[in-house]
């Protein structure tokens, strides 16, 4: 067996001793901690153009979300400069704690044929760069501490502003459009479970709910073609599968399953108005628990308030004096009116009536 060569060995050491000052210098300067700082003043100071544009592309809902962007503004202006100079105060003091480290290292360097002698100053060295870095460690969760509550309600603000941003791109990728005064309260990717379990045939695609419709659409690509097992061709089906009124939702119940209770399934059940008497939903990367709450809010109008425009008055009384009997043939009128219509079509004689 070989012996180790000390020289070869001590080299080996001082090239990694090189690697984690050269590392630790540019810790100490603290630039990760004013990298995340600047990071959070663009996300802040960028908010309102953001809640701006989905406003102008049909998102009323949430109408908190300005008073709230405003709020984090004034508050991060507040914060910033006091972060600011603890930074610069901070990485004065670390930059002058390896000092002594470097001149160290040089000293290293020049016994570097003397392994002997080298060795124990290798170790104290490495023992001060381990020292110092959790210092650098410490002080990086100090002054994080000094903005983190600020940093988390961004965070949810932001988490709202994505999921609208998505809910609209949506939107305009879907087959369907919107009743004139309605609006879209949020979407997510989710798989129609039609049998007693998942099937590899269950459409995919994205669930709806706006404050006047449930809707699920198809949008997936399939194999048209398949070659020893693997497919060779692919097809894009979009298709609006579910249409229903929010009003025929009579319950929707969020559940948790999977191993470690990991995925979000909603089972719907609707009234005999609907198309079908039930849906259940596999739903991907949102919380059913919170849609079952947006559902229950859907139904109860509560998203009317909570706009930034207010409900189209003229609509909304088309809705209330809408006849409850076919004006032609007397047939008692069944379909679920949502505001945006403009005419329905009698159940009995066939004929459009007006609202």
């Amino acid at each position: 067996m070989a012996t180790k060569d000390p020289v070869e060995e001590l080299k080996r050491e001082i090239d990694s001793l090189q690697n984690s000052i050269n590392s630790l210098q540019s810790k100490v300067r603290l630039s990760a901690a004013r990298d995340s700082l600047e990071d959070l003043h663009s996300k802040v100071s960028g908010l309102p153009n953001r809640l701006q544009d989905l406003r102008t592309r049909g998102y009323p809902f949430e109408k908190a979300l300005e008073s709230k962007a405003e709020e984090l503004g004034q508050r991060f202006a507040t914060v910033r400069p006091s972060v600011l100079a603890q930074i610069d105060q901070q990485a004065l003091s670390l930059e002058r704690s390896i000092r002594p480290i470097e001149d160290d290292f040089r000293r290293l360097v020049g016994q570097a044929s003397s392994p002997a002698i080298a060795k124990p100053l290798a170790m104290q060295i490495k023992s001060a760069v381990s020292s110092v870095e959790g210092k650098v460690s410490a002080v990086a969760d100090t002054i994080r501490g000094m903005y983190d509550e600020l940093e988390n309600q961004l965070r949810d603000v932001e988490n709202r502003v994505q999921k609208a941003d998505w809910t609209l791109k949506q939107l305009a990728e879907a087959t369907f459009r919107l009743l004139p005064t309605e609006a879209p309260i949020r979407a997510v990717r989710a798989t129609w479970t039609k049998g007693e379990k998942a099937d590899k045939e269950d459409p995919q695609g994205v669930l709806y709910l706006t404050d006047q419709r449930l809707l699920f659409e198809q949008k997936q690509e399939k194999a048209t073609k398949k070659v020893l097992f693997i497919t060779t061709q692919k097809e894009k089906v979009q298709n609006l599968l579910l249409e229903t009124p929010v009003a025929t939702v009579e319950s929707a119940k969020a559940s948790k399953r999977g191993m470690l209770s990991h995925e979000d399934h909603l089972d719907l059940a609707f009234s005999y108005e609907a198309s079908v008497p039930t849906a259940h939903f596999h739903i991907d990367g949102q919380d059913s628990n919170e849609w079952q709450a947006l559902v229950g809010r859907a139904k109860a109008r509560e998203f009317d308030v909570d706009r930034v425009t207010p409900v189209d008055e003229v609509a909304a009384e088309k809705v209330r004096s809408a006849p409850t009997a076919c004006p032609h043939c007397g047939g008692a009128i069944t379909t679920q009116i949502v505001r945006g219509m403009d005419s329905i079509k009698c159940d009995y004689c066939g004929k459009l009536i007006r609202l």
